[in-house]
């Protein structure tokens, strides 16, 4: 059985990549940082469906924090195939208001946590496996308000396609999912319905994205796309 490890497995996107990889007969590690409770109730719903989770704990940006999650997930399971990381935060300020302790906040989860969580993975992985990063098509779009937040995304896609290219001969893709505006909690919040609608419209397909589309990308890589390596795929509905 192949086992997966889903960083910020408790949110929205994570939970819904959890569950799809589970679906794909995956064991899957269940990583949250301060929402255990969320966790469980992920795991619960992995059993219930006839499948093997844990939920693992640790700030991904404490190195030690995640070795342990990786042996708890390798001692419960034996190894690890595939590593997610959508664990990440978003705080919006026009970049000439931007309170700097926020830029350090995003920095720390968004781009040393991404860092030192593909670095244990870059060491443990197992051949035959996928790690696969989580940045934004804010990075292409440029809304105003997202400086910073797509400034750290940017980071995270600079060091996906270099350790693409360092995992030679190892037999494991490394790419990063960049989804559009996707209907979560954490991206609906304190957003109008007009602001929504506008969002939704900017897309050929006339929607917002879902959680499930986005794991649907990430089971892709996961899975079947052996061929598709150092990529960074743009899942929006086709709006950039």
């Amino acid at each position: 059985m192949r086992v997966a490890l889903v960083t910020g497995g408790s949110g929205g996107i994570g939970s819904a990549v959890a569950e799809r990889l589970a679906a794909d007969g995956m064991a899957v590690a269940v990583h949250y940082a301060g929402r255990k409770a969320a966790a469980d109730e992920v795991v619960g719903r992995i059993e219930d469906a006839g499948g093997k989770a844990i939920a693992v704990g640790g700030d991904v940006a404490d190195e030690a924090a995640m070795a342990a999650a990786f042996d708890a997930v390798e001692e419960a399971f034996g190894g690890v195939d595939v590593v997610v990381n959508t664990a990440g935060i978003m705080l919006l300020s026009p970049l000439v208001d931007l309170n700097l302790d926020d830029l350090d906040r995003m920095h720390r989860t968004n781009i040393r946590g991404t860092f030192v969580v593909s670095q244990q993975a870059a060491r443990r992985i197992r051949g035959g496996g996928a790690i696969i990063n989580f940045s934004t098509s804010v990075t292409r779009l440029a809304f105003p308000t997202y400086a910073a937040y797509a400034a750290s995304k940017g980071a995270v896609e600079a060091m996906t396609l270099v350790l693409a290219r360092e995992m030679r001969g190892r037999d494991v893709t490394v790419n990063a999912v960049a989804p559009g505006p996707t209907a979560t909690p954490l991206f609906l919040e304190g957003k109008d319905q007009a602001t929504i609608d506008r969002l939704a419209a900017q897309s050929p397909l006339e929607r917002l994205g879902t959680p499930e589309d986005v794991a649907e990308t990430v089971a892709f890589l996961a899975g079947p796309a052996r061929w598709v390596n150092g990529q960074v795929i743009y899942t929006n509905g086709g709006m950039a």
